[in-house]
């Protein structure tokens, strides 16, 4: 299976931390989050990662390299100053993620997760790996019935920033830059995306008050 992480994004509410850095090569404990992933993938193995490139970009390149390093064969989808959101940004690099299911990881993320191995059934056009919805949060983003997302007011489960699609989930998709909210929900409410739960470490590295406590722990 390939792989993409994402990792094009600013990282406004981490600044000024990110203001010299993408927000991917943050550090945790001595390691930046981007190469967490890319050690988890290779230690899987992945053979092939597709990295989205945004804000300082260049300097992912730069440290990452052809990902000879981590065992990995690594393509970029550079998006320059015209940062495409999720949907957009997997979108533009469909070219290079092949024609079976692929695997999405938000860089932004901190887990011990391992690289998990979904099987997609035969309607299905996508998997999302959920897990309890963190304190600061009002609420979740799904709830997991009988193996299936459910949209709900009340949602308890979070979505982690780990799934795998069907290339076809982005069947219709014009280029450009768009959120892939609106079709998670969509899909989910036809019954048409898988979910699991994981229940180990996991941290959404989204403000200095959460970086902050990871080193603290």
């Amino acid at each position: 299976m390939r792989a993409m992480i994402l990792a094009a994004g600013r990282g406004e509410r981490l600044r000024p931390l990110t203001d010299d850095i993408p927000k991917a090569l943050v550090e945790v404990r001595g390691r930046s989050l981007l190469e967490r992933h890319l050690d988890r993938l290779g230690d899987a193995a992945v053979e092939d990662v597709v990295i989205n490139l945004g804000w300082h970009g260049e300097q992912i390149k730069e440290r990452v390299g052809s990902g000879s390093e981590y065992g990995l064969n690594v393509a970029y989808s550079d998006e320059g100053q015209t940062i495409l959101e999720t949907g957009g940004g997997i979108h533009n690099a469909l070219h290079l993620l092949g024609d079976d299911p692929f695997l999405v990881v938000n860089a932004d993320i901190y887990t011990d997760m391992p690289v998990p191995n979904i099987e997609l059934t035969q309607h299905a056009l996508g998997h999302l790996v959920l897990v309890s919805t963190p304190e600061y949060r009002d609420a979740g983003d799904f709830d997991l019935v009988d193996g299936l997302l459910r949209n709900a007011a009340s949602a308890s489960l979070t979505y982690s920033g780990i799934a795998v699609y069907r290339p076809k989930f982005f069947d219709g998709c014009r280029p450009g830059r768009f959120s892939i909210v609106p079709m998670l929900r969509a899909a989910a409410d036809d019954g048409l995306l898988q979910g699991s739960y994981y229940e180990g470490l996991w941290a959404d590295v989204g403000t200095p008050e959460r970086l902050a406590a990871l080193h603290a722990e």
